[in-house]
């Protein structure tokens, strides 16, 4: 039964009091006191798995009973493997160097003032995400590295999961010293909590969304407080006429396959029309095989068997087993194509060409661009950050994998010996 709209709004705002307290002792807390928890937290993940997949268990079947796609409940599922990679995604960040403190520039003004642009915790991070119940563990671990406080709010299709994963790391981070409510997860699938969580600018610094495009349009115009957006992931793979086809064929469908459900899957193929006659049959037959569907242009169709593409297909994050081809007839189309269609997020060209490859890393304006490389690798842990919050889309203040440093921002410190501004 939901709660009272008054008894959710009071409980945000005890939750946002609590976290703004917390977050000016974090900021200030030794490194050796961080990495001790998160190593103390991933040990204690590692000792309730059965606890962890039991609740997710429960998500799991209702996410079945609802009519979750294939993809949907692949994302929410916590296996061993995956808790596994949260516990170590955990250790990974204690070893990172901790950015809060790093000074990025020194230098002396001529009237002797020594300035200096040092690194410091944002404050207090709101996290809303949807479905996948690792974000609990790897924004939490990120936030408490980089000394800032979080309050998490994850969706109804992962309740369960998120709040028996928050369970251990509140456990683990007070077991080693780290203040109360450092941490802290909004125990609630009323949507009105996220309305509430989106007017406490006197508490929050930030929020960073992580979900769908309803979600995300519901953040921005809701919000007072900065948003970063985690927005979907229009992802595209583009075979260049000198595309060759073992090394295609191999990144198409990791791309594509290996897990179509995340943000940095392909979800359309861009093929140049010189390159197509060859390679569009053998790869298009592979990713049948590998049980996908197929949606082409009239060109594409003319050479393979598959559905017609709508308008639509080319802006969509199917984020299933479905893939849209298009032929282009040059280097110049495909990179139209992106800047145009795609969510900025991950785009890859294949190619011999460094003429070629290079225009492409320049004129594609995405956060993340690859040359013969499957854009599975947009991943905080994959780029040797450890765990992400996620993949911001955003020009400002971060853009791509967002980690520690994305968790901080700059602040100016002035040392002086009397001097006055005449």
């Amino acid at each position: 039964m939901p709660l009272p709209e008054n008894a959710i709004i009071h409980e945000l705002e005890q939750i946002g009091a609590q976290a703004r307290a917390a977050s000016h002792t974090l900021r200030s807390m030794p490194r050796s006191l961080k990495d001790a928890a998160l190593c103390e937290i991933a040990t204690r993940l590692r000792a309730n798995v059965e606890t962890l997949r039991r609740e997710n268990a429960k998500d799991l079947q209702t996410g079945k009973e609802k009519g979750l796609s294939a993809a949907m409940l692949d994302r929410l599922e916590l296996t061993e493997k995956r808790i596994e990679a949260m516990a170590e995604g955990l250790e990974i960040v204690a070893r990172l160097p901790d950015p809060v403190g790093d000074i990025v520039r020194q230098y002396v003004h001529p009237n002797g003032l020594r300035i200096a642009q040092i690194r410091q915790p944002l404050g207090v991070v709101g996290i809303i995400y949807e479905s996948r119940p690792n974000v609990t563990a790897d924004a939490a671990g990120l936030c408490l590295k980089s000394g800032n406080a979080c309050i998490l709010r994850g969706g109804s299709e992962a309740f369960h999961s998120n709040l028996a994963i928050a369970e251990v790391f509140i456990a683990g981070a007070k077991a080693a010293g780290i203040p109360d409510h450092a941490v802290q997860i909004v125990a609630t699938t009323d949507r009105a909590a996220v309305g509430a969580m989106l007017q406490l600018d006197r508490y929050i610094d930030v929020i960073v969304p992580r979900g769908g495009k309803g979600l995300i349009a519901r953040i921005y115009e809701e919000s007072r407080i900065p948003v970063i957006a985690h927005l979907d992931g229009v992802c595209h793979t583009y075979l260049h006429e000198d595309a060759n086809l073992d090394m295609a064929l191999r990144i198409v469908l990791n791309a594509k396959l290996q897990r179509p459900g995340v943000c940095n899957a392909m979800e359309t193929l861009l093929v140049h029309a010189a390159a197509a006659p060859k390679l569009l049959p053998g790869i298009a037959k592979a990713l049948v095989e590998g049980g996908c569907e197929l949606r082409g242009c009239p060109r594409t169709r003319a050479l393979i068997d598959c559905l017609e593409t709508t308008e639509e297909d080319w802006g969509t994050e199917y984020l299933e087993k479905i893939l849209s081809i298009k032929i282009v007839d040059s280097l110049d189309d495909a990179i139209g194509h992106i800047n145009y269609y795609g969510s900025h997020h991950s785009d890859a060209i294949i190619t011999d060409s460094y003429t070629a490859s290079e225009r492409f890393l320049d004129e594609v304006d995405s956060a993340t661009v690859y040359v013969n490389a499957s854009t599975r690798f947009t991943d905080g842990f994959e780029f040797g950050l450890g765990a992400e919050i996620g993949i911001s889309t955003n020009k400002l203040h971060v853009r791509g994998p967002m980690a520690l440093e994305g968790l901080t921002s700059l602040k100016y410190v002035i040392r002086g010996a009397g001097q006055i501004r005449e």
